[in-house]
């Protein structure tokens, strides 16, 4: 089997508020968006936002969810200087600071942003990360 993930998606309760952050923050275009879902054309990956009762709904499980989960989502920057720009950007765009930026014990810099329905973002630049030209990331030592 392929070491791949095809499709992230996000339930959020608002999709105006998340595609404010997303669009704004980011600065993502959407590929397709309707009512329930907007979808952005990453490298490799499609992130989602799915309204939060739908997104229950097409799982055939009760809604609320519990939230936010045990996970990060993470945005790399190619230089230390880029990560608190774009902090800045996302929280113009509705984002709550979680972590200020700071150097995490293995190196780098880091510092973690939510989403306006608490989903963890992780800006980081990190030497070992590396980003290429066409948005491709790779771990290497």
């Amino acid at each position: 089997m392929q070491h791949q993930i095809s499709v992230i998606t996000l339930g959020v309760d608002d999709l105006a508020t998340a595609s404010r952050f997303y669009q704004d923050g980011f600065g993502w275009e959407p590929v397709f968006q309707n009512e329930e879902i907007v979808f952005y054309q990453m490298n490799g990956v499609i992130l989602g936002t799915f309204l939060a009762a739908s997104l229950a709904a097409d799982m055939n499980q009760p809604a609320p969810f519990q939230r936010p989960g045990a996970f990060a989502l993470a945005h790399n920057v190619t230089s230390a200087d880029g990560v608190q720009p774009v902090m800045d950007a996302l929280l113009a765009a509705g984002g709550t600071l979680l972590r200020a930026a700071d150097a995490p014990p293995h190196g780098g810099l880091r510092g973690y942003v939510a989403d306006p329905d608490g989903h963890a973002w992780e800006i980081a630049w990190q030497p070992m990360v590396k980003i290429a030209a066409d948005g491709r990331v790779s771990f290497e030592f």
